[in-house]
């Protein structure tokens, strides 16, 4: 299939990657010139614009934006409805929220144009490995890109999962419940360090995924890390969050439905990001008045 692709980043520029070495002809834009001599390593013929896209694809066109969630979103999907023709689709494969999602489908309808929301799990790996494609919105425009989508994936790691913002909504609790885990493991590993016992926190996490029931991806990737580093000493504890660890706690707050381990690893992100807690040092003055507890001074 003839497929266009808005945002040449890590995610953008390895789909691309990946669909050019399965035999489709991949078309590819981003508002850093530079990335083009890495899109022509890649087998991706490089557009000077989105409005020259879609002169390099054919009829149904099928075009995936991978930008971050938010404006850029908008920016780029109004810029390719706005050369686009009836039939075409669009896809989402950012980490873009749920209600975002069914809005522009709904905008997009009305300009007899296709839209889907794709949930993309797989990180930088999915590259060489294969996604995991969680895709809701038109039915018809699913069957229509399946090709895509199978050649993205890992075997059977792609479904179309329902409406517009179901794909979206998915990989938003997929992330939720990926934070949990990460913190998870991260609490047993310091526990593990700070015993008695000299682990080697490599072989441990080899052993795990031999048969435990706490194997998993992670553990395969905690192994990489530690065998570059055992200590992790070049590596500052300062997490990120995505934002679709936000969202998912804010739609278990408005289902009513208690997710306090997703709602814990989250504010453990918020906490890994001071040098300094106040909230600490409130507790200790308080125990120090109350009970004369000793404080640490800076």
């Amino acid at each position: 299939m003839d497929i266009g692709i808005v945002g040449l980043g890590r995610m953008g520029m390895g789909m691309g990657a990946r669909l050019a070495r399965t035999g489709h002809n991949v078309a590819g834009y981003d508002t850093a010139p530079a990335k083009s001599d890495e899109a022509a390593r890649q087998g991706i013929r490089w557009a000077d614009s989105i409005a020259s896209l879609p002169d390099m694809l054919t009829q149904p066109r099928v075009t995936i934006v991978m930008v971050p969630a938010g404006g850029a979103v908008d920016g780029a999907i109004d810029a390719l409805a706005g050369v686009l023709s009836s039939g075409d689709i669009i896809i989402d494969g950012g980490n873009s929220f749920y209600k975002d999602s069914i809005t522009r489908g709904k905008r997009m309808a009305e300009k007899d144009l296709s839209f889907l929301d794709v949930g993309v799990s797989g990180g930088i790996w999915g590259d060489e490995e294969g996604y995991c494609l969680m895709i809701g919105g038109d039915k018809q425009a699913f069957e229509l890109a399946e090709p895509v989508f199978r050649d993205l994936a890992v075997e059977g790691g792609y479904s179309y999962v329902g409406q517009s913002g179901s794909g979206h909504f998915s990989k938003m609790v997929h992330n939720g419940i990926e934070y949990a885990m990460l913190q998870a493991y991260a609490e047993g590993f310091e526990i593990l360090k700070g015993s008695p016992f000299e682990y080697d926190l490599c072989e441990l996490s080899r052993l795990w995924n031999r048969g435990s029931v706490i194997r998993s991806w992670l553990l395969e990737l905690a192994e990489l890390a530690f065998a570059d580093s055992p200590d992790l000493e070049q590596i500052k504890g300062w997490v990120d969050d995505s934002g679709e660890g936000r969202w998912t706690l804010t739609e278990s707050i408005d289902q009513s439905i208690p997710a306090p381990v997703i709602a814990l690893s989250l504010m453990m992100r918020f906490r890994s990001r001071q040098d300094e807690s106040f909230s600490a040092k409130v507790i200790a003055a308080l125990r120090n008045k109350f009970g004369g507890h000793e404080v640490k001074h800076e």
